[in-house]
């Protein structure tokens, strides 16, 4: 793979009109990051740095989902990482694994659990009547919110609303 010589900087316009070739190829923007072509035509913004004496490459979006400024922008804040002395890589991993444990931690994801592990214990009228009034009641105000980040006096306001409606 070859990456074009600095003047063919990447900008909106050669980003746009780079078509693929038999090969993958590589157009830079400068500051490590590139617009990689591949041969089916897809593009994808990467950023070439150097991370305790090893050389590693750090994706930063498809193009046109990622524009020339986003990815630019990325590369900043990954650039600042370095700066700090921390890995872009394992930094932007990181922050997955946090997004996808909120996501999968969610209150309503670990109640729908729990119902469904006790459902078998229940008459099905009460198994029914206790989901319908945790969509209607409790979902509502702190369904979406990871487990994690619920306090006590979040629960006593949502218990507060609960009573209203019963």
């Amino acid at each position: 793979m070859r990456i074009d010589a600095p003047s063919n900087k990447a900008n909106s316009q050669t980003s746009r009109a780079s078509k693929p070739k038999d090969k993958a190829y590589k157009l830079s923007d400068g500051g490590g990051m590139y617009l990689e072509v591949t041969p089916n035509g897809s593009k994808y913004w990467r950023m070439k740095y150097r991370y305790a004496g090893k050389e590693k490459r750090l994706a930063l979006g498809v193009y046109p989902s990622i524009s020339l400024a986003q990815a630019r922008a990325k590369r900043e804040e990954a650039k600042r990482i370095l700066a700090l002395g921390d890995d872009p890589s394992l930094v932007k991993k990181a922050e997955k694994r946090e997004k996808e444990s909120q996501i999968n931690n969610s209150f309503e994801k670990i109640t729908l659990e729990w119902h469904d592990y006790k459902k078998p214990n229940w008459s099905e009228g009460y198994a029914d009547d206790l989901l319908e009034a945790f969509q209607k009641d409790i979902f509502p105000y702190i369904g979406k919110v990871s487990i994690t980040e619920i306090k006590p006096l979040d629960m006593l306001e949502v218990f507060r609303k609960f009573q209203k409606n019963v």
